[in-house]
């Protein structure tokens, strides 16, 4: 099994309001820099993306240890997302779970492999971290002509 590493990151310019992603991919001497842009979204949503797409970046059924400074992702996908999914997707006060199409996804494709979740302290000097942040501005800066395009940097 592969052994990959993921450091991800969103970014929001406002929230709600345009919004910039970013994973960094290593696996063995390979690294790649992936990044996208939504015209209206938010810091939550961002920082899923970010995870999502560097999942979506990988062959089935790699061994993933997957970095974000977001508890609200760390937390959501080790913590409450069983508890949701028993709960046709409720919270503990019976109310919608919200961005439940992008949990339903991150679902999907972290099963495929894998995935070991861990939560880092964001402006806190980690190298890739500091990357992911960014990279998930220049997105927003960038402005991609398009909502939702994505960028590879070898």
């Amino acid at each position: 099994m592969t052994h990959v590493e993921i450091f991800t990151d969103g970014a929001c310019l406002g929230n709600p309001g345009p919004g910039g992603w970013a994973a960094i991919v290593v696996e063995g001497d390979r690294r790649r820099e992936i990044t996208g842009y939504e015209a209206a979204t938010t810091n939550n949503r961002m920082e899923m993306q970010a995870a999502l797409e560097g999942l979506r970046a990988l062959a089935e059924g790699a061994r993933v240890d997957l970095f974000t400074d977001s508890q609200y992702l760390s937390k959501g996908m080790k913590e409450w997302l069983p508890k949701w999914k028993r709960n046709n997707w409720r919270t503990a006060a019976k109310q919608p779970v919200k961005n439940v199409d992008l949990w339903e996804q991150l679902d999907g494709v972290a099963a495929a492999h894998d995935v070991r979740w861990h939560w880092i302290r964001g402006h806190d000097g980690h190298v890739e971290n500091e990357r992911c942040d960014t990279l998930a501005n220049d997105a927003i800066r960038e402005r991609g002509p398009v909502s939702g395009t994505s960028k590879e940097r070898a």
